[in-house]
């Protein structure tokens, strides 16, 4: 239940539902109510709010900062295993493996098996659990996709019961012990996610994938023009942001290793 409404509040702080809730309040005062000049402001800051965040210039100014802690990966350093994180996914068994992965997990999986080739003795360990009324988890579904790229079954363990990034580091914890690691993950999320397993005794060497603030050259029409692919990468930094303010709330539980009751 905890987990289900740490979810849903968090998703109800990031800008496209928090705007047009309050859009809908501004609404709501200019209709029903003698606050019309509180309305039209509301209304206003909301169109405003929404309208600079899906402006490619201030969507990657928000992100860039997160995603700048850590270069690719490209190292020599020793690893026996690689930890690709689990994210969104659907399971459909008509399509093709990869459409299963949603928004961020493609390309974690796709990083994690270009370092698995990278090392090939390495083990790569796949986490995430079963979502919603999924018949497979997270994990199953990441492995089945690097399965179709080439990396044979037993190289390959799963963690399907971890729910968070918090419990995916306590299960790798148990798992590897000491050995030496890649870890995988959005590179917007890596600093949190570094801190998660540090905080569980682990050293892992951080290997960024899906990196979305574009620094190279643009059309000046994309980056004028309002996109929801640019609302998509401040929702990204404000999530980021969200969570690295409730893991430090959380402070000292980050270093036990129980789950919580």
């Amino acid at each position: 239940m905890f987990f289900a409404f740490k979810k849903v509040i968090g998703g109800m702080l990031l800008p496209l539902p928090l705007l047009l809730l309050l859009m809908a309040a501004g609404l709501l005062l200019l209709w029903f109510s003698r606050w019309q000049k509180s309305g039209k402001i509301l209304i206003s800051c909301s169109w405003l709010l929404l309208l600079v965040l899906s402006l490619q210039p201030v969507a990657d100014r928000l992100l860039s900062p997160l995603e700048n802690h850590y270069p690719t990966w490209n190292g020599n350093e020793p690893v026996d295993y690689i930890v690709v994180l689990g994210g969104g996914y659907t399971f459909n068994p008509n399509w093709a493996p990869s459409s299963n992965l949603i928004s961020n997990s493609l390309p974690r999986v796709a990083e994690g098996v270009r370092q698995w080739r990278r090392y090939p003795q390495a083990k790569m360990i796949f986490t995430g659990a079963a979502a919603g009324e999924n018949p497979r988890s997270s994990a199953s579904v990441a492995a089945e996709v690097a399965e179709s790229l080439g990396v044979p079954p037993e190289a390959m363990i799963q963690l399907d019961q971890p729910r968070d990034t918090l419990g995916e580091a306590r299960a790798v914890k148990q798992t590897i012990g000491e050995h030496p690691f890649l870890l995988v993950t959005s590179a917007n999320h890596l600093p949190r996610a570094m801190q998660f397993f540090q905080s569980a005794g682990m050293n892992p060497l951080a290997a960024p994938a899906n990196q979305l603030a574009v620094t190279s050259p643009l059309n000046w029409w994309e980056r004028a023009i309002p996109s929801p692919l640019w609302l998509g990468h401040s929702e990204r930094a404000i999530y980021e942001t969200l969570g690295q303010i409730w893991q430090k709330l959380r402070g000292d539980d980050l270093t036990s290793t129980q789950p919580r009751e």
